[in-house]
């Protein structure tokens, strides 16, 4: 799927998602935010212009959220996205309420309507993963031009063979077919078995800084 399938499906198919912020002491702070539009430039939502979640939009101009549809851990699907955010104004309100009729019960007439502005995901990245499939499926996307980071876990060319990743992965999704072994990312749990089982150190991960070739070849 591309990028804009990700996010029309946290739109479509969840529409409620949980969005993290900071605030003035660098703390963060959650808040259940539907999620109202979504286009090739980004996600688009309403907030009211007196809460605190506005303020701290304004001042920080990023957020977190995490969207999931599931009736329990082992059907779920959850959709992550981070990024830089906007505020819009009032002019995309009319077309938000006719996408989301629900509004017009909560803020019934114009006068009422002027306490709303509306917000932009317009740069960030996101990731998708699926548990109900077998294996996991796990991909991740970026959009308004951020640039995409290698993310998760490496084999080097430090690699020997001695299948000893492999015995502790829990979606067997390294191949060991040839020398170094190459892990699917797409199926990975990020659990980290592979890096501490590895005898030679042949086992890398993005979060340690180093530049890291993308040995999966995916």
């Amino acid at each position: 799927m591309t990028a804009k399938n990700y996010l029309e499906y946290i739109v479509r198919e969840i529409h409620t998602t949980i969005v993290a912020t900071v605030d003035d002491e660098g703390l963060p702070v959650t808040a259940a935010i539907d999620m109202m539009a979504a286009d090739e430039h980004g996600l688009y939502f309403l907030t009211a212009k007196g809460k605190g979640f506005y303020d701290r939009l304004v001042k920080r101009q990023y957020l977190a959220l995490t969207a999931l549809k599931g009736e329990d851990t082992m059907s779920c699907v959850v959709v992550s996205v981070r990024g830089k955010v906007r505020e819009l104004g009032n002019e995309r309100i009319p077309e938000l309420f006719e996408l989301n009729p629900y509004m017009k019960e909560i803020y019934p007439t114009e006068e009422s309507m002027q306490a709303l502005t509306v917000f932009q995901i317009y740069e960030g990245s996101g990731e998708w993963f699926d548990l109900s499939k077998k294996p996991i499926e796990r991909a991740s996307f970026t959009f308004g031009g951020a640039k995409k980071r290698a993310e998760g876990y490496f084999i080097t060319d430090a690699c020997i063979g001695c299948g000893s990743c492999a015995a502790v992965c829990p979606q067997n999704c390294i191949m060991t077919e040839r020398i170094p072994y190459v892990i699917e990312r797409e199926h990975c749990l990020h659990c980290g078995n592979c890096l501490t089982a590895c005898p030679v150190g042949a086992v890398e991960t993005s979060r340690t800084g180093r530049k890291c070739k993308d040995y999966a070849g995916l």
